[in-house]
């Protein structure tokens, strides 16, 4: 079967299922049987099947849903979902170790009632949990297990278009995963659905290389004839292979529920197959524990809908989702006004000069984390395809710099893979052709080696630049390229003695520490270069 004869079907045989999981798959599969245990393990996704003897014309609205409680008495209701054919999943990830029961709940005869247990293992190796907003301290991300969750985010809105029409393998989508694994990011902002850019492509742009105009949809038809009257759940099938390959690789999707700018055909807001689509998006994915949520990307700027339905979204959103992943609005204006619904700001701010308005938004959103989620910088690819206002990937590594000084965090463009274009083997590229990445596997290093999410931000502590700093003995700073000389104002009470060593973002490597005495008025000189500099400061007592 053609992969264009794919979209039409609203009933396609299901493929992750004991004995047949596709190639990338994380889940665990199992088929129910009466009264059985499953063995699982914490943080780990289950896809609980089961097969009813027919369903009925709409079998995606069935209400179908299972209670789990754990010995202590804490129970969560989690949403099935129909899969095709015959078949209905609860799509279990279990929050904590220990022994756990379960029973359905269902308006379809052959769902409602059953019951079994599950014996959870401790996480695995690796296994860390969602991400969460620290509850004690705001401004950060955190693991379910505690463990620090800095987001170097990239943007692939098509990346669920990579492996859409191969019924077997996500050869292309491994490729660009572990690539961008590899180079530190640990975020990936994408689709549910995108359809084609609005603005004219490059004359020379590989067909290759082009995944606008997909031949796949959500719903039945074409994005060119849809039929909103249904869902093309083979579709979803194969998006939960990227999903599952992503939390494989410790990476997580940031999943935009709508686009309104790539001429997608979508249903007529708030109606029932809008409600359909979004209610299947919500409860198919809010189990998986790599899943942050935004609404849309766009979600106010193309006269689709207004704020009320947004906000209607978000609070759908949050009646359906068990697991209360995190939700953010690509559209700062939204979360500027109502903050109370995000749990952190997506901000689209493109400012020539750039911390200074990061550090404004951290002024007027206080105790949010605040992802940069387009910063104007659009690092050049073999083809144009949107070039922003910034395209060298020096200017664009030094604004997500920026941000990060500002106490946000930075979101990363790459014309080879941002948008419809996508060039999954990278390294098939000349050299010249290639992103900068290595300059974002040397920013997570950075990050990690000196917990920046931990530092205090908005403090200059210097005659120029930025400083990043712990309160006491450690400070960091950006010195920007148009420096020669650095004052340094630390305070004089904290140690007489400055323990400095320079850190070059470009190559990834630190200089040869060096020590100065405390003076009131501290200057060094700044390395030869083209580009700004990290300078790192210790202060100690002589001994």
């Amino acid at each position: 079967m053609s992969p264009f004869k794919l979209v039409a079907l609203v009933v396609a045989v299901p493929f992750a299922v004991l004995g047949g999981v596709p190639a990338a798959t994380a889940r665990e599969a199992v088929r129910y049987e009466p009264q059985q245990t499953i063995a699982a393990e914490q943080w780990d996704i289950v896809d609980i099947r089961f097969t009813v003897a027919s369903v009925p014309e709409q079998p995606v609205d069935v209400d179908f849903s299972a209670t789990f409680s754990d010995r202590s008495g804490k129970s969560m209701a989690v949403a099935g979902f129909y899969d095709g054919g015959n078949e209905y999943v609860i799509r279990f990830t279990p929050p904590s170790n220990g022994e756990w029961s379960y029973e359905t709940s269902s308006s379809l005869s052959g769902l409602d009632g059953k019951d079994g247990s599950l014996s959870v293992r401790s996480a695995g190796e690796g296994r860390r949990g969602a991400v969460l907003v620290d509850s004690e301290s705001k401004r950060r991300f955190v693991h379910q297990n505690g463990d620090s969750n800095y987001p170097i985010a990239f943007e692939a809105d098509w990346l669920f278009a990579l492996d859409a029409e191969n019924a077997n393998d996500i050869p292309k989508t491994r490729m660009l995963v572990d690539t961008l694994a590899d180079n530190g990011f640990n975020q990936i902002v994408m689709n549910v659905f995108a359809y084609d850019v609005n603005w004219a492509k490059d004359a020379s742009l590989d067909p290759q290389y082009d995944f606008g105009s997909p031949r796949v949809f959500p719903f039945k038809g074409t994005n060119q004839e849809p039929d909103h009257s249904g869902l093309n759940i083979e579709y979803f099938q194969r998006l939960d292979r990227v999903l599952d390959y992503l939390d494989q690789k410790g990476i997580v999707a940031h999943l935009m529920i709508y686009v309104w700018n790539k001429r997608v055909a979508w249903p007529e807001a708030k109606s029932e197959a809008d409600n359909r689509y979004f209610d299947y998006v919500v409860r198919r994915y809010q189990g998986y524990p790599n899943l942050v949520w935004d609404i849309s990307k766009e979600a106010l700027g193309y006269g689709h809908n207004d704020v009320s339905y947004i906000t209607d979204r978000i609070q759908r959103l949050r009646d359906n989702d068990a697991y209360d992943r995190l939700v953010t609005v690509h559209d700062y204006g939204y979360c500027r006004k109502f903050p109370e619904q995000v749990d952190f700001v997506s901000v689209q701010l493109w400012s020539s000069e750039l911390y200074g308005v990061m550090r404004n938004v951290c002024e007027a959103i206080p105790g949010k984390p605040i992802l940069n989620i387009e910063h104007g910088g659009y690092e050049r690819s073999p083809y144009v395809v949107f070039t922003g206002n910034y395209t060298s990937p020096e200017v664009c590594l030094e604004r997500a710099y920026q941000c990060v000084f500002a106490g946000t965090f930075p979101t990363h463009y790459w014309q080879g893979a941002a948008w419809n274009v996508v060039i999954a083997d990278i390294e098939s590229l000349d050299p010249g052709d290639r992103p900068r990445l290595d300059y974002y596997r040397h920013l997570r290093g950075f990050v990690d080696r000196y917990q920046i999410d931990q530092l205090i931000a908005g403090e200059k502590k210097s005659n120029a630049g930025f400083c990043l700093h712990n309160g006491k003995d450690r400070f960091l700073y950006y010195v920007p390229k148009e420096c020669d000389y650095l004052g340094l104002r630390p305070p004089k009470d904290r140690g007489d003695t400055m323990k400095l060593v320079w850190f070059d973002p470009f190559s990834g490597e630190y200089g040869e520490p060096f020590e100065m005495k405390m003076t009131q008025w501290p200057s060094v000189d700044v390395p030869a270069g083209n580009g700004f500099r990290i300078l790192i400061c210790d202060l100690k007592d002589e001994e």
